[in-house]
């Protein structure tokens, strides 16, 4: 099967993954996930903390009520936020263990080094998130 940095595939003008810029990349994926692991965790604390206390609102006024209401969409939209980057992190993490990181999933050509070591969780290369993008 060959050495992990054989397999990566890179751009043409690009040199091949050296061990430790996977080793670095591998880090930051890891330390994504714990941090989006803990903003779930978080998010998903404060929503239930708000759906127990909106049972107690019996007289709140409508301004109230408003209010509560914005908060519980504002969490989760911060759970969901939260789920969605870790999903990303996560699925890069097994890319990149599989071998097939750096592979556009759109087009099948190489994202590209640069592009990975600024945004890793990046499965799109720039001319395919560009027409994402747009529409």
């Amino acid at each position: 099967m060959g050495k992990l940095t054989d397999r990566l595939r890179v751009k043409d003008d690009e040199s091949p993954w050296s061990p430790a810029e996977i080793t670095e990349v591998r880090g930051i994926l890891v330390e994504e996930i714990d941090n989006h692991r803990e903003e779930v965790r978080l998010a998903e604390e404060e929503l239930d903390h708000l759906l127990r206390d909106s049972g107690d609102g019996a007289g709140d006024d409508q301004a109230d009520a408003g209010s509560m209401t914005a908060e519980r969409v504002h969490e989760i939209a911060l759970a969901n936020n939260a789920r969605a980057s870790l999903d990303q992190a996560e699925h890069a993490l097994e890319q990149l263990d599989a071998g097939t990181y750096g592979i556009c999933e759109n087009c099948g050509n190489p994202i590209g080094k640069l592009r990975l070591q600024a945004r890793p969780r990046a499965t799109l290369c720039m001319s395919c998130q560009a027409k994402q993008d747009r529409h």
